[in-house]
């Protein structure tokens, strides 16, 4: 087993660290509430390695996550597993209702459009098949039951192609230079990017030993907050001790049990991969919905809110607090707390069956939870979000920020 280095360590090697190298560790930084979606937050592992795990050379945090920022991986394919847990009642075919009017709202109407069918993500296990060439060519298809939805940025073009419904949808990359990103993330890469941007004083790092993934040596990087009241347990993220690349990234929230998000290559190689996996044309018959430009930004520039980002066109969108424990608010307008009666129709009930009534100097409202992910909505419109608990949403509206 590979040694494990404490706090202190860390922070010594933080100091020590050469300037560039801090400048391109720096890039990281998590969005500290993230609504709906526990896509970029954090996991826990065994705090010491098996016997029979790989035996590397010795590194430390700082070492690793440098490692990690200059990993420039551009040829890989290989399939990922990922599994969802936030405690989620099964939305009993809801879930596709509220894809579906998804992918309307945005301008598409298709079931190709991969902002909608790349929800799924979001609970439950998936399969992935992956591929990348550099920056203008990638590949991500979701396995399903008989069917196969696929994501293809190829170029100026994207494609996405739901094979169930034999529709397409037709998108153009802002800048063919610059690698697609598709929404939400999917890969242990993905996930990885998101969680090491909360690196800071308000974080613990320690290398925890290493293990096998996908075949390949690997050295595992163990973040955990340092704060209390907040419902993230830690992250562990498998870092390949060769590459540098992230194979695997688990997360578990602070109450325990099984992990709300891991996601994890079952095989990885990294050759070129074949030209014909990034080549697509139409098939016979398909409905193509071409990207309606005008109704949202190129596809190529969606991605995962930054710190100072979330919120952005909500409208006096805010974050209180620092770190972990950060509660991003903002006014929704809407008066008289969640939707109900005959306008709200079945999601209205819906949702005012999942939330717990509460009270507080901020009147009245309702809070919803998960494993992860907990949001106060008041009854005069305000949202509270944040990887924290309940006690702390109420105890934030009650100051009246």
């Amino acid at each position: 087993m590979a040694p494990y280095e404490t706090d202190d360590a860390v922070d010594a090697a933080q100091e020590e660290a050469p300037r560039a190298g801090r400048r391109k560790a720096a890039r990281y930084a998590v969005p500290v509430a993230v609504v709906g979606v526990a896509a970029a937050t954090i996991g826990l592992v065994p705090a010491l390695a098996a016997s029979g795990d790989p035996d590397l050379p010795r590194i430390t945090a700082q070492q690793l996550i440098e490692k990690i920022a200059k990993s420039d991986v551009q040829q890989l394919s290989g399939t990922v597993r990922t599994s969802t847990d936030l405690g989620l009642p099964d939305l009993g075919g809801m879930e596709s209702s509220l894809a579906s009017g998804a992918a309307k709202g945005s301008g598409g109407g298709s079931s190709a459009d991969p902002q909608s069918k790349l929800t799924s993500l979001v609970s439950g296990t998936h399969t992935l098949r992956v591929a990348a060439d550099g920056p203008q060519k990638q590949k991500l298809s979701l396995l399903e039951s008989g069917s196969e939805y696929s994501l293809i940025h190829n170029g100026k073009d994207v494609w996405g192609y739901d094979s169930r419904s034999n529709e397409v949808y037709h998108g153009t990359s802002a800048d063919s230079g610059k690698e697609h990103r598709a929404e939400p993330p999917a890969t242990p890469k993905d996930f990885a990017d998101e969680a090491l941007k909360s690196m800071d004083d308000t974080t613990s790092v320690t290398v925890d030993g290493t293990e096998r993934v996908a075949g390949r040596d690997a050295y595992k990087l163990l973040i955990k907050p340092r704060q209390s009241g907040t419902t993230v347990g830690a992250i562990s993220i498998a870092v390949d001790a060769k590459t540098g690349m992230p194979l695997k990234f688990t997360l578990t929230p602070k109450s325990g049990g099984a992990a709300v998000l891991d996601a994890g290559f079952t095989q990885v190689s990294f050759a070129k991969p074949d030209a014909s996996a990034f080549a697509f044309t139409p098939p016979k018959g398909a409905k193509v919905t071409e990207e309606k430009k005008e109704k949202k930004e190129p596809m190529a520039r969606q991605h995962a809110p930054e710190r100072g980002e979330f919120g952005k066109g909500l409208g006096g969108t805010a974050v209180l607090g620092k770190g972990w424990t950060s509660i991003a608010t903002f006014d929704t307008g809407a008066k008289g707390g969640l939707p109900t009666g005959s306008k709200a129709g079945d999601l209205g009930g819906f949702l005012g069956s999942l939330g717990d009534k509460v009270s507080g100097k901020f009147g009245k409202g309702t809070v919803f939870s998960t494993r992860l992910v907990n949001a106060l909505i008041t009854d005069n419109g305000k949202v509270y979000v944040g990887t924290v608990t309940k006690d702390a949403l109420v105890k934030a509206a009650n100051t009246g920020k």
